[in-house]
């Protein structure tokens, strides 16, 4: 079945408020093999509020809404969707109960604008909001339906997974043929070292031979293209298993990761897994390679730490990079950054080291190293290695590609070698 998301508010239009509901709750329907077809965003306005549903039911099963639930006079959802479904709104005690005892602790909450919301539209469906005042609407609109939510995001999100999303299943369980599938299926992989034109060539004729209901997406992002293989319908789980394997072996000179998590997620999976540990010598960069490894929980258990060698004096005095190299071969090239590489791991004693030195520009680049030029080193137990890239010519973007290229650098050393023939075997 097919959803639309539809986002009231004023201040999503203004761009006042980033509209990170949508992204959640479309992970969510994806999770639940529910296609979002459509997000729509909408001023407070009876007018606007309208047409968007009529022409969202035009389209989908399930509509969903979030925002204008609150007790003030611009938030008119609430009564909109009363006109919408010919209703109009009675005393919940339910709900009633539930605010008093939110508020208990509040008196000065609990006043006549509170009250407004524990009126609810009377053919609605009304579900507990846990954290919030603002109560869930369920509108049945015969094999369609509506449910309304309010627009804070962690109001949201407890109440998609709490209340909407059970609802919304046991819907569809009653409104199709549980024989048949009609869910959504993906499977991602990642690459690198291709650019996107190359791929897509590369994988015309697999394209044309996919299944008429399975979908091939490119999603490039610095350096990286993720391939989302996407079966949508009544497609059976062998389909699409046998199409991703089709495009494993399209793609297996640059394939690094089936998962699609982040290259910063692998690398600390990869790392814990085996009691490894790792530090980073970085001067492009400047420390946003360990921003990356220390991001998420349980980073302290694989990355130790990080020398921040901008400037070449300290390239010479806390990484023992020769005057001599510097002089000779420039703090960006593959003799310098095998010495950062290596010092730093002997230094904070870690199982593996990165080291990344380049030119991010906008000045400062020349016809042998032009801006974009970066040169990145692992070192292993096994020894050390090293590769230049040129990644471009905008700041931020040979920063992050940079960053990138060496994640994935050390996930290609220390990962799973997938073999693809085997596997199908």
């Amino acid at each position: 079945m097919r959803a639309e998301i539809i986002t009231i508010g004023d201040e999503l239009l203004i761009g006042q408020v980033v509209d990170t509901n949508s992204a959640w709750m479309a992970q969510k329907l994806n999770e639940n093999g529910i296609e979002l077809f459509q997000i729509t965003s909408v001023h407070d306005d009876r007018e606007h509020i309208i047409a968007a549903i009529d022409d969202a039911f035009k389209r989908v099963d399930i509509v969903l809404t979030t925002g204008g639930l609150g007790p003030t006079k611009d938030d008119i959802t609430k009564q909109v969707l009363c006109e919408y479904f010919q209703t109009h709104l009675i005393e919940d005690e339910r709900v009633r109960a539930h605010i008093e005892h939110l508020y208990q602790d509040r008196p000065d909450v609990l006043n006549r604008l509170t009250a407004t919301q524990w009126m609810v539209p009377e053919c609605a469906v009304i579900l507990p909001n846990r954290v919030g005042s603002a109560p869930l609407m369920i509108f049945p609109h015969g094999q369609q339906l509506l449910a309304s939510m309010p627009g804070v995001p962690y109001e949201m999100e407890i109440a998609m997974e709490e209340q909407i999303l059970p609802y919304v299943t046991r819907f569809i369980a009653e409104q199709t043929d549980a024989d048949i599938h009609y869910g959504i299926q993906h499977r991602t992989l990642q690459v690198s070292g291709i650019s996107e034109s190359a791929l897509a060539i590369r994988l015309e004729t697999y394209e044309r031979l996919l299944p008429k209901n399975v979908h091939l997406a490119y999603l490039p992002k610095d350096g990286i293209i993720r391939l989302r293989l996407s079966s949508y319908g009544d497609v059976c789980k062998g389909s699409i298993d046998h199409s991703f394997w089709h495009l494993k072996y399209n793609v297996r000179d640059y394939l690094f990761d089936e998962t699609g998590d982040s290259p910063e997620i692998i690398v600390g999976r990869l790392l814990k897994e085996r009691g490894a540990t790792i530090a980073t010598a970085e001067s492009c960069t400047g420390g946003r390679l360990a921003s990356l490894l220390a991001k998420h929980a349980g980073s302290s258990a694989f990355f130790w730490g990080s020398i921040v060698s901008y400037d070449n004096s300290v390239k010479e005095h806390l990484l023992g990079v020769p005057e001599e190299v510097l002089k000779t071969h420039g703090a960006v090239s593959e003799e310098t950054v095998r010495i950062m590489a290596e010092s730093v791991r002997k230094q904070m004693s870690t199982t593996y080291a990165i080291a990344t030195s380049g030119i991010a520009g906008p000045t400062g680049g020349s016809d042998g190293k032009p801006v974009g030029t970066v040169w990145i080193a692992w070192a292993t137990p096994e020894g050390t290695t090293a590769e230049c890239f040129h990644l471009g010519k905008l700041r931020e973007q040979i920063i992050e590609r940079a960053c990138a290229r060496a994640l994935i650098g050390l996930i290609k050393i220390i990962g799973p070698k997938f073999d693809v023939l085997n596997e199908f075997c």
